[in-house]
């Protein structure tokens, strides 16, 4: 068994890289998330994340830019060095 402790987009700083686990929301928010890229298992970068403010992330090769709110909805894990594509 894998463990790991979870942690919403929101908390990650900028320079981390994280696998996405799993995402909250409804309908329409979670088909917006996937058609930027934004599916479990996804691996991305946080770019910028300065505590407040829009968070900008590099994800399958394209820059996204997210509200806090919608970051928060996204549960990631951190990845190790090994695991780490970019």
């Amino acid at each position: 068994m894998t463990t790991w402790n979870s942690t919403n987009l929101s908390t990650v700083r900028s320079g981390e890289s994280v696998q996405i686990e799993k995402m909250e929301g409804g309908h329409h928010f979670l088909s917006r998330l996937a058609s930027l890229g934004f599916t479990p298992g996804a691996r991305l970068k946080v770019l910028q994340n300065y505590g407040h403010g829009p968070i900008i992330v590099s994800l399958r090769d394209t820059r996204v830019a997210l509200g806090r709110g919608e970051a928060k909805k996204i549960l990631t894990r951190p990845l190790t060095g090994r695991d780490d594509g970019h």
